[in-house]
């Protein structure tokens, strides 16, 4: 009897010490095959403006996580009922429900509990690849039973809830929540709960989106359950079953417009904030940008419209950009007419600038050397410098033109010349700090004649240092970056160099409205205060042929550039026309976009001087010479003319004896003189000539005058 005993004893000890070893086995290798990174789910990034508006949804997986506090019971209840229904009371794995679940569904007809708990199911989904083993399903086990040790149950149903796939992209109960009744989790009824929890299983079959009829069906088992189970009572159950499902579909689309820009945000995060393209699209951030959402879509769309090309240029490509110009925040962005999701984006593809170049490379470098002032005269000739030669357009020459108009009328001589006496070391020093690296050595530079080119962006950032006062500022599509807590993660650094001082960005601003008031930008007319500069690069290869049409510009709050032309330039693809279809295009996109960019002046710092336009010579046909009682003395010669309205011109008075002329005396800002007569049966004839006082030049002298006679009195000489 004792030794029977002993070996009961021994058998039972023997099973404890092998279930114990089992176990101890069970819990090694749940430890060992549990990857808790794993758990950290993708989630969806955000890209927000600076007033809080969504932009747009990044994902890989369309998540938002949320916490388990935030999703009602009814929400939770309407889960455990139809997927697990003793889900607070198995350690991992339902044993007697699996039993159950065979039982039942052979009743029905229909399957009406899943046999794996809600923790199986978030090992799958999580952990596990999809083939079908013994080894996979006892790692589903062992992984179950540990998940169920190191995690509570509000836990576990929260990696699950957040982990479930809802059909039609949506990852997670927020975002199908959001996808099929546009609201937050938080907010959803019994029967939303309900249809939600009926698509766990099959979300294609159950969709409501696809099959309205079945989505219902399901709903009202998911009902039936919650009520059997007790979570609802059977007067609730019956006023949901007799509710008809209410979408609200809220189903993301790809915005042509904005693949540009969220294309340069997620470069900007990658090349800035380290953050890889796989990381920030599964990372659950929220990102701040400085987009202004009307311009985004307005360029979309204008730049698709025929009337902004060239007739037989209809398939040419463009590209625009666009600047805060205080910050360099871009507003917004365009990479051509048919970009697509990480293709060829044309805002930083290099082009030859042309002319908007000039104002960059000679003529600010050139006023902050103290080399030239907006009115300094500069050689305008056909000159040849060590075999390089520059041709005004049309080839005409005025010998010496003031800065200020060889910027407004686009000359190209003054500019060469110009580089030459300031140096092109010193020029590309201020390019260098404007924003370009350039191997260039020739004085072609003065006119955009680069070996690689500048892109749209890197103008427009360039321009910004005129906007700016001077100021220069890297542009950036980031403001801010703050992760799934909320936290603030990155934020842009503000710093900005002083490259020019505020009175030659000043100076350079006034000169470069003058462009679009009469010069060779005045397509760009019509929005109020801009100033700007317009480019055209020829294509050797045809006669008159266009290979790059540019226009930057700028107003009070925003600068930036159009980019007009083809992808690869040749005898059958090139334009028919030049900048001015840029500038209209650039003008129309802000004219229609938002008043807030436009502005009827630009405000002149307190510390810089202004620039007063420049004082016009003019043409003097009708001078009138009479003598007459009065004036000065008894007898007087008054002179008359039609002059100018600018009370800044000068006029020096001639007294022609035959060949022979002498200075008689200068008036300004008046039309007419009066000379005292000495001998009135001997006088002379008489000339005015205008003079500039800014440049120091005479205009052309008038017509002579022969005195005549008159009788009178006329009133006496003003100051």
């Amino acid at each position: 009897m004792l030794r029977k005993l002993a070996g009961t004893a021994l058998l039972i000890l023997s099973s404890l010490l092998f279930g114990l070893i089992i176990y101890l086995i069970i819990i090694y290798a749940g430890q060992y095959v549990i990857d808790e990174e794993k758990l950290v789910m993708n989630a969806t990034t955000t890209l927000v403006d600076t007033k809080g508006n969504v932009v747009s949804r990044l994902f890989i997986e369309d998540r938002e996580p949320v916490s388990i506090l935030d999703v009602p019971d009814h929400v939770k209840h309407a889960f455990i009922a139809i997927e697990d229904a003793r889900f607070h009371d198995h350690q991992g794995i339902d044993f007697r429900a699996i039993g159950r679940a065979l039982y039942r569904d052979m009743l029905a007809g229909e399957k009406l509990e899943g046999g794996s708990t809600i923790t199986q199911q978030l090992v799958k989904n999580a952990f596990l690849d999809h083939e079908k083993t013994w080894l996979r399903k006892t790692k589903e086990v062992l992984i179950a039973m540990n998940l169920e040790r190191r995690y509570s149950k509000s836990a576990i149903l929260e990696f699950y809830l957040n982990q479930i796939y809802f059909g039609h992209g949506a990852y997670g109960i927020q975002s199908a929540a959001n996808l099929y009744f546009d609201k937050d989790v938080s907010d959803l009824t019994v029967e939303e709960g309900a249809v939600l929890a009926g698509l766990a299983k099959a979300p294609t079959i159950y969709s409501p989106i696809i099959d309205l009829e079945r989505s219902k069906q399901r709903r009202d088992l998911v009902l039936t359950v919650m009520q059997r189970q007790g979570f609802i009572t059977a007067e609730e159950a019956v006023r949901a079953k007799g509710r008809l499902i209410q979408l609200d579909v809220n189903e993301p689309a790809e915005e042509e417009a904005y693949l540009t820009y969220i294309d340069m945000v997620i470069d900007e995060a990658e090349s800035q904030y380290h953050l890889s393209h796989q990381e920030f699209m599964t990372g659950g951030y929220t990102v701040v940008v400085p987009i202004d959402q009307a311009v985004q879509e307005v360029a979309f769309t204008l730049i698709h419209e025929k009337k902004y090309y060239p007739k037989g240029n209809e398939d040419a490509q463009s590209a625009f950009v666009l600047l805060d110009a205080q910050t360099g925040g871009v507003l917004a962005v365009q990479g051509g007419k048919d970009y697509v999701r990480r293709g060829l984006n044309r805002v930083n593809v290099p082009r030859q600038p042309g002319s908007t170049f000039k104002p960059l490379a000679v003529f600010a470098p050139a006023l902050e050397e103290g080399r030239a002032e907006p009115y300094s005269l500069l050689r305008d000739e056909l000159r040849t410098y060590d075999g390089y030669e520059p041709h005004n357009f049309g080839d005409e020459y005025e010998e010496e033109v003031t800065l200020y108009d060889a910027i407004t009328q686009s000359k190209n001589a003054p500019a060469v010349w110009l580089l030459n006496e300031l140096g092109i070391p010193t020029a590309k020093q201020y390019l260098q700090r404007q924003g370009f690296q350039l191997d260039d050595e020739g004085l072609a530079i003065a006119l955009g004649g680069l070996q690689d080119g500048v892109t749209p962006l890197e103008l427009a950032s360039a321009y910004q240092v005129f906007a700016n006062g001077g100021k220069k500022r890297e542009p950036y599509f980031i403001e801010a970056i703050y992760n799934r807590e909320g936290e603030k993660m990155a934020e842009v650094d503000r710093t900005e160099t002083q490259v020019y001082s505020p009175q030659t960005a000043w100076s350079m601003t006034r000169m470069l409205e003058s462009v679009v008031r009469e010069g060779t930008g005045t397509s760009a007319q019509g929005i109020g205060a801009l100033a700007g500069k317009t480019g055209t690069t020829s294509f050797p290869e045809v006669e008159g042929a266009t290979m790059d049409a540019w226009f930057a510009g700028y107003t009070p709050e925003a600068v930036g550039t159009v980019w007009m032309g083809y992808d690869i330039t040749s005898t059958e693809s090139y334009l028919k026309g030049g900048s001015r279809y840029s500038a209209k295009l650039f003008r129309d996109i802000l004219s229609e976009a938002t008043p807030q960019l436009r502005a009827t002046t630009f405000s002149k710092p307190d510390d810089v001087e202004e620039l007063n336009p420049p004082v016009r010579l003019v043409d003097i046909d009708d001078l009138k010479a009479t003598f007459a009682m009065g004036g000065t003395g008894l007898m007087s010669i008054k002179l008359e003319w039609s002059g100018s309205e600018d009370e800044r011109l000068h006029y020096y008075i001639y007294e022609r004896r035959g060949a022979e002329r002498t200075y008689v005396g200068r008036t300004e800002g008046t039309d007419q003189y009066y000379i005292p007569a000495i001998n009135a049966f001997s006088m002379n004839d008489y000339q005015v000539v205008p003079y500039d006082p800014t440049t120091k030049r005479k205009g052309e002298p008038s017509n002579i005058a022969e005195v005549e006679f008159r009788f009178g009195f006329h009133e006496s000489v003003g100051d």
